[in-house]
Order: structure tokens, then C-alpha cells, then sequence
């Protein structure tokens, strides 16, 4: 009887070797990503922006204005 090969790491079934696909196509990598940070920070600018912020006037906060005296 012939010898068996049983080492699985020298055993080789067919000519082909199985690949895996990756996830994303490598030529539409960066297009897609570029995609999503544009989302993200669109997401943000619109959060952002919607909010109700109470309005202002044109001085600082706790802003009490110079001192006037009423000299008579």
C-alpha cells in the first residue's frame, strides 16, 4: 500500500488556494471612508446648530457697565 501523507500542513487539496474577500472592495476604500467622516461631521454641524441658545446681547456675561455717577 502507498504511504499516506497525514500532515495536514503539507496536504493540499486541489490547486487553489481558498482567499477571502475583504469587506470593502481596496479601490472604493477610501472613497467610502472619506463618505463617512463627511457624515459624521455633517451630523455634528446639524446638532449643533439647532439648538436654542438664549440670545445675547453685546457684552460678557455678568457685564455690570461702567460706573456712572448722577453729579447734581
Amino acid at each position: 500500500m502507498a504511504k499516506k501523507n497525514l500532515n495536514k500542513k503539507e496536504r493540499q487539496i486541489g490547486k487553489t488556494k481558498i482567499e477571502k474577500k475583504p469587506l470593502i472592495d481596496p479601490r472604493y476604500k477610501n472613497a467610502i471612508w472619506t463618505t463617512i467622516v463627511l457624515i459624521v461631521l455633517l451630523i455634528f454641524f446639524i446638532v449643533n446648530n439647532t439648538r436654542k441658545e438664549p440670545e445675547r446681547g453685546p457684552y460678557p456675561p455678568n457685564y455690570n457697565g461702567p460706573k456712572v455717577e448722577n453729579r447734581k
